[in-house]
């Protein structure tokens, strides 16, 4: 162990935020080991495989270490050559290397020439989750304030903009209102949506310990998952019926009358109303799951799920299976009203959990990095747009710069022949990235910068637990924020900060209501443990045990009906043909995979996506590789794995490598509220190959 020093700090993964600590070589300035310490409170000693082995992409051989200026970005403005032409050193055929001055006022003197001929808003910024929230903060108030655009996005809107809409809408906030230990105190819980152990294993192992000893565990899923095994309630259900359940279990706890009356009377609004809707709304009584030819059982078991979740302290869990459809917001909704109605929230045990995906998905929300809030959720001077409203300005020739920090715009976003007409017609494309990404690649301007094991910062879990990072090794590679002040100021800002620590003392100012009590000494005293917002004198573990947090304090019912569709009306009329694909990830990679491929451990598990075909089926599936083909655009060809896990005429694919090109089939349907995207379900056609 000799030159090994031990150095805590946050996993770079999933929303879960696991605590981690690493054995670091400080002569070699090289990570070792990556572990969890047995007393950590969001791991609790565990870690998943990503977090145990994904860290070789820190020092990987392709990792993006000088800035980038496509050569042809430089023959379309020579004025900006001429500038920089001292910096630049020949790389490629496509590139010229330069130093980050160079790179910065290459992409300061295309944005000022961009607002001047097109108008401030002919520019947005896109991205930030998976950076900290000193870098969101900055990314978003140089946007909206030195440049005097209002369009601003993140990621979220391929994720859980949903859960922030709906729950802001009936309880008024959209975070998590309960710590992830609170599963221990729960007498039943319900998982909607999501493939927690794959997606987030360490929140699904005390899922599991609970399940085990308690069998007090319900699970909705369009296609058998590692979660049923361990299910009192084992609900496979057509695609896109999330509303259409979570309403049935709205509808039997009303009918059977085991809502809490007193909870509803002293804390909500719009209850009689609501009830009224849902007893006359004919697809809300289970008895409708009758005429769903396979899916018959449902109607009993949802009425089975609705007791035991209104008598019991119950918690929901969803990810992305519920946020990820046309009505995703609605069914948070329905969501929050079970909780509302039971009393199921503001009390250990019970409550909202939804499963964020990006390690700062929540943190960069809170920072303002949307276009309808600013920090701590207030209301913005002026509304920007959201992510898809901005590929169609693109595409009309009103949006003419993109910046982006870590997000794979041209890989994750739906509708990708679109979206690669759109980015086609930008004048300038900026990326900060830690590896040459699809959209990197499309950049005009690249500027590598620090992955998260090698600066400090403050990254917000699922559960609104803020952890303060600290570098695992040295680099002298600049932070985001640092880039970002450099453009800042030779676009006449005044940014001037010396330190993350500076940021995120004015974090604490601009955003007071959440952060005041958060600062950076009583993070790293509680580095294991964190600390969950709203944090002034004391942290706040859970949300709304008095009052909600809207203007008022009570909680809302926003009943919206289900519509039929989709697969369900092909079988309610008995035309059900073709394939309905569903997608979402594996174990072993997370998102784009930018980071976890490089880890060969993790990539030889996976090193391609796979099509998951059911075994009735498998007649139609006459080749190794099949390519999907939609009204929208075809993957390339993908292996063909046959199994019992997935129902007739449903397919199951991850999206983990660009070029699988997965999401060149699905179009621009998404949420009617908060336009995310509608990933997990389309209708698609197999070509044998």
């Amino acid at each position: 162990m000799e030159n090994i020093e031990t150095i805590d700090s946050v996993c770079t993964y999933c929303g879960v935020g696991c605590d981690i600590a690493a054995h670091v070589d400080v002569k070699e300035n090289k990570i070792k080991k990556i572990f969890a310490h047995p007393d950590g409170v969001v791991s609790q000693g565990k870690l998943c495989i990503k977090g145990k082995y994904g860290f070789d992409f820190v020092d990987a051989d392709d990792r993006l270490r000088i800035p980038r200026i496509r050569k042809s970005f430089l023959e379309k403005n020579p004025d900006i050559k001429e500038a920089v032409r001292s910096a630049l050193v020949d790389l490629d055929d496509t590139w010229y290397e330069c130093d980050l001055d160079a790179a910065t006022t290459a992409c300061a003197m295309k944005l000022k020439e961009i607002q001047a001929n097109y108008g401030r808003k002919a520019v947005a910024s896109i991205g930030g989750a998976r950076t900290s929230c000193e870098s969101s903060y900055l990314f978003q108030k140089f946007t909206r304030h030195t440049l005097n655009s209002p369009h601003v996005d993140n990621c979220a809107r391929v994720c859980h903009s949903p859960s922030l809409k709906g729950m802001r809408a009936t309880i008024g906030e959209g975070a998590a209102t309960n710590p992830y230990n609170d599963i221990y105190n729960a007498e039943f819980m319900i998982v909607i949506g999501s493939n927690t152990t794959e997606a987030h294993p360490i929140i699904a192992n005390r899922i599991l310990d609970v399940a085990r000893e308690n069998d007090n565990l319900a699970v909705f899923d369009v296609r058998e998952i590692k979660l049923h095994r361990f299910a009192k309630y084992k609900a496979i259900m057509p695609h896109e019926a999330n509303l259409l359940i979570l309403n049935m279990l709205a509808y039997v706890i009303i009918d059977e009358e085991l809502y809490d009356e007193s909870f509803i009377e002293d804390r909500t609004k719009g209850f009689a109303a609501f009830k009224e809707k849902i007893i006359n709304d004919p697809y809300a009584n289970p008895d409708y799951f009758n005429e769903i030819k396979g899916y018959e059982y449902l109607s009993k078991m949802v009425r089975k799920v609705a007791r035991e979740y209104a008598l019991k302290k119950s918690m929901i869990f969803w990810g992305l299976g519920i946020t990820e459809h046309l009505d995703g917001s609605y069914a948070v909704m329905a969501i929050t009203h079970l909780s509302l109605m039971t009393g199921n929230i503001g009390k250990p045990g019970t409550g909202l959990m939804p499963l964020r995906g990006q390690n700062n998905v929540q943190g960069t929300c809170d920072m303002g990095m949307l276009p309808y809030y600013d920090p701590d959720y207030q209301e913005p001077k002026e509304v920007g747009l959201m992510t898809p409203q901005l590929v169609d300005e693109m595409i009309e020739g009103r949006l003419k710069a993109v910046l982006n920090i870590g997000e794979d715009l041209t890989h994750i976003h739906p509708n990708l022949n679109k979206i690669d007409r759109a980015f086609e017609e930008l004048e300038l494309l900026f990326v900060q990235e830690l590896f040459m990404t699809d959209v990197a690649n499309r950049a005009d301007i690249v500027v590598g910068v620090k992955s998260a094991y090698e600066k400090t910062g403050v990254y917000v879990n699922a559960m609104r637990r803020l952890h303060l990072s600290q570098p695992l090794v040295k680099s002298d590679l600049p932070d985001d924020w640092e880039v970002l002040q450099i453009l800042d100021n030779k676009m006449g800002g005044s940014a001037n900060y010396k330190s993350s620590k500076e940021v995120w003392q004015e974090v604490q100012r601009v955003a007071y209501r959440r952060f005041s009590g958060a600062d950076y000494h009583r993070l790293e005293k509680h580095r294991k443990r964190g600390l969950q917002w709203p944090v002034h004198t004391e942290d706040t573990p859970i949300l709304h045990q008095l009052d909600f947090r809207t203007d008022d304090g009570y909680g809302r019912f926003v009943y919206h009906q289900y519509k039929l569709r989709g697969m369900i009306e092909e079988i309610v009329n008995d035309k059900l043909n073709g394939y309905h694909l569903t997608t979402g990830r594996t174990l072993a990679h997370y998102n784009n995979a930018a980071q976890t491929k490089r880890s060969e451990k993790l990539n030889n598990r996976y090193d391609e996506d796979i099509l998951l075909v059911c075994e009735e089926d498998a007649a139609a599936f006459t080749s190794e590789k099949v390519i999907l083909k939609s009204a929208f655009g075809q993957t390339n060809p993908l292996t063909v794995k046959i199994t019992d896990k997935v129902e007739p005429k449903t397919l199951f694919a991850t999206f983990h490598h660009a070029s699988s090109r997965i999401n060149a089939l699905f179009g621009d349907a998404r949420d009617e509220l908060i336009l995310t995207a509608a990933f997990k379900s389309i209708k698609v056609e197999v070509i044998n190959l």
